[in-house]
């Protein structure tokens, strides 16, 4: 007989793990939910949900507990400060949990990990939160980056960033979204796939469907279990992949026979979404730096079948003399902060540095450098990334242009009606979460000079 595992045990050893060791939270919940594989639905929901939501509110869950605690967040014990973290979030925000339950089982939690002398602390502070919340001051808005940092748990060097660049209403709806759930988008195959087959499926399978915006193909799906189990996708006629990144295939528009070039393609939805588009002619060039990353793009291209893709593993900073001149298409979506995918990716915003992203821009100028050499005179260049910031983005295709030979070409005929603006006409979308319905994201297209005279 399996022994009752204790859940809020493993919560804690999850959360020390990323917040004491470092580790990338969604491979810590990941190998824990492996490891445990036993578990119930149910179980394994409320593992993930105190995990991923303590992580997320963690700077408006220390400001909390700083109200009602003798000893603040940043001097208390690692298992201590986690436990009553991962307490205070169970008691705002999970309904479902009884106040009592919550504050009884981080008393036993604290007393099994030894600390019998902060039982009475953490029981302390647990029932003066559930009694008190109410009552709680926060910062108001006549106080802007404290406002913003403490009720949308975002360290106030990026609010600070955030208002510079958008200005406070753009930035307010951003936070806003990177902390709200979202369905999975797919994009369903176009190239011999019948559309409706494919929604007939999912929905036999009791999958909710929704149409997204912007892309005709994408679709919102959620009240699924296990993605593999679902017929659509073990068939290869679906792909997971943000409305933001199948922008990409738009603006790139490749045509039949195209040879493209997809630098930093891992997981491999931009280049499966060309090669969709190409209907089978063509080839594209899938390429990335590891044998991790590579067998990424391989499983999925094996999946879908698509046979013009070639999947090749190759340092980007390093030039390839070998492709000089021979795209038509090249796609350069470019390691980047991620600032734009945060609602996802929780960790990128404790972790992110100015620094960081100097070192990021000082990379994708030269993943650049070496890409604008394999584009055919006249041939295209699509430059993206999933972050929202100016010195990766336009400052980047800025710099990019002064020095090569490329200019900006309007998408706007590429784009729906709603995406279109100043920007899209001169040749770049800048998308924001809230703002825009999908992840923060940038998007350039370029077009290679013929002749250039510098």
């Amino acid at each position: 007989m399996v022994n009752k595992v204790n859940l809020r045990e493993l919560v804690l050893g999850i959360l020390l793990e990323i917040n004491k060791e470092g580790q990338h939270s969604h491979l810590v919940i990941r190998s824990t939910l492996e490891k445990y594989q036993y578990l119930e639905k149910q179980e394994r929901a409320f593992l993930t949900r105190v995990c991923e939501g303590t992580l997320e509110y963690k700077l408006r869950l220390d400001y909390i507990l700083d109200q009602y605690s003798s000893v603040p967040v940043e001097k208390m014990k690692p298992v201590i400060r986690e436990i009553l973290r991962s307490s205070v979030y169970q008691l705002l925000y999970m309904d479902n949990v009884p106040d009592s339950a919550v504050c009884d089982e981080a008393v036993k939690l604290a007393r099994k990990k030894g600390f019998y002398n902060l039982t009475g602390f953490v029981n302390g502070v647990l029932r003066k939160v559930a009694r008190e919340y109410g009552s709680i001051h926060f910062p108001e808005k006549d106080q802007p980056v404290e406002y913003l940092s403490v009720l949308y748990s975002m360290p106030k060097w990026l609010v600070e960033k955030f208002l510079g660049e958008y200005g406070f209403e753009k930035t307010e709806k951003m936070l806003e979204a990177f902390l709200t759930e979202k369905p999975t988008t797919i994009r369903i195959r176009q190239h011999l796939v019948d559309k409706g087959a494919v929604l007939d499926s999912l929905k036999r399978q009791k999958v909710t469907v929704e149409p997204a915006p912007y892309v005709e193909n994408a679709y919102y799906i959620k009240d699924y279990d296990y993605l593999p189990a679902l017929e659509a996708f073990r068939m290869g006629n679906i792909q997971v992949q943000d409305v933001s990144s199948m922008l990409v295939g738009e603006v790139a528009d490749p045509k039949e026979g195209d040879y493209v070039i997809d630098l930093c393609a891992a997981p491999g939805g931009k280049t499966l979404c060309i090669a969709d588009k190409l209907k089978g002619t063509g080839r594209i060039d899938a390429r990335d730096i590891s044998r991790t990353k590579t067998d990424l793009i391989r499983e999925n291209a094996i999946r879908q079948n698509f046979l013009n893709v070639v999947v090749t593993e190759k340092d980007a900073t390093q030039l390839d003399s070998e492709s000089f001149e021979k795209a038509d298409i090249l796609i350069a979506d470019v390691p980047c902060s991620g600032l734009g995918v945060i609602g996802k990716k929780t960790d990128i915003k404790y972790n992110i540095t100015q620094n960081g992203i100097a070192e990021l821009v000082n990379l994708q100028r030269k993943i650049l450098e070496q890409a604008s050499t394999y584009v055919k005179p006249g041939g295209t260049l699509i430059y993206s990334t999933c972050t929202i910031n100016k010195e990766e983005n336009i400052e980047n295709v800025r710099w990019f242009v002064e020095n090569y030979p490329y200019e900006l070409e309007s998408i706007d005929d590429y784009l729906c009606e709603e995406l279109r603006s100043d920007t899209t006409k001169e040749g770049y979308l800048q998308l924001l979460s809230g703002v825009h319905d999908c992840d923060g994201f940038f998007i350039a297209r370029l077009k290679r000079k013929t002749e250039w005279n510098r």
